[in-house]
């Protein structure tokens, strides 16, 4: 697999309403494993639409990753300033993606029109991708259905990769037992 989609919750749907939540550690933790599995296996573009929420939280980690693998981001919103409406700094944090990727360019020029463009986007996403990540409660899936139906329609062979409430909890275990604190 050589490109992936990434999407998952926005923020509010998983009750966190601060950039400084501890979730978040717990989902980028997650994120980022999953991520190095599929660098180390052949992945080269990891493509985002960038809304708020596990994309942003995606796109922050795999800058990090970048640093250490040769691997490619590419923000494809649906339409240009998606974060028109957003918190002053998730647009801020947006916007310095929108410079830094190695590859930007909203599917539909001008705003927002219609809720069309989100449907475009999934399908876009899928038909663009060898498979993709999504971090999802098949029980409340949230926006996250959209995406979650469109991959499961694909008329190719395409690989649907979960991170789920449980994996989630792994990674906390995972993160309290790698602390040396919790040895002794």
């Amino acid at each position: 697999m050589k490109v992936l989609s990434v999407t998952g919750y926005k923020p509010r749907e998983i009750n966190i309403f601060k950039e400084n939540d501890p979730k978040i550690a717990i989902i980028k933790a997650a994120i980022k494993k999953r991520l190095i599995g599929f660098i180390e296996e052949g992945l080269e573009w990891i493509l985002l639409s960038g809304q708020m929420g596990v994309e942003l939280w995606t796109a922050e980690v795999a800058l990090e990753l970048k640093e250490q693998y040769d691997i490619q981001i590419a923000l494809i919103p649906p339409f240009e300033n998606q974060d028109e409406r957003w918190p002053e700094d998730l647009k801020f944090k947006y916007e310095e993606l929108t410079m830094v990727v190695d590859f930007y360019q909203p599917l539909y020029k001008g705003e927002y029109k219609g809720p069309f463009q989100f449907r475009a986007k999934n399908k876009w996403l899928v038909e663009k991708s060898d498979g993709c990540l999504i971090l999802i409660d098949e029980e409340y899936p949230g926006s996250n259905r959209f995406f979650y139906e469109e991959a499961k329609k694909a008329n190719k062979d395409y690989p649907i990769f979960l991170i789920t409430p449980m994996d989630l909890d792994d990674m906390v275990e995972e993160l309290r037992m790698g602390d040396p604190d919790y040895w002794n």
